[in-house]
């Protein structure tokens, strides 16, 4: 199994900064993609960021220039800096990991999600 926990969210001004961090511990045999994905009140879960093994990004359209996921593989973490935060990215934000884990001689791909933080932009 693999457990993520999600740590950073809070309450910021407009214009204002946070960095979101993750962290996966558990048994497993690798941790491939890993994203950022946000739900607002009444709306649907939304990819946010996500980057691949080799640390390849990929961003929505509506936070590219402001937000930039990075990961390192060393110790299993990921990070989302935020900037020139607006009200519109008021959400719960989740981490995703598509992990590999290993169990009765053979592998299992699956997708795992942490808790949720909230992040709130208002003044």
């Amino acid at each position: 199994q693999v457990e993520l926990v999600e740590s950073g969210g809070g309450l910021v001004q407009p214009g204002g900064s946070l960095r979101l961090s993750c962290a996966a511990s558990g048994r497993f045999v690798s941790i491939n993609a890993m994203g950022w994905y946000r739900q607002a009140p009444g709306k649907e879960r939304e990819l946010v960021a996500a980057i691949t093994s080799g640390g390849s990004p990929n961003y929505a359209d509506s936070v590219k220039g402001r937000f930039t996921i990075s990961r390192d593989n060393a110790k299993n973490t990921m990070d989302l800096q935020m900037n020139s935060l607006k009200s519109e990215d008021t959400a719960v934000y989740y981490c995703n990991a598509d992990a590999t884990t290993w169990y009765g001689g053979r592998h299992y791909r699956s997708d795992y999600w942490g808790q949720g933080t909230q992040v709130t932009v208002s003044s």
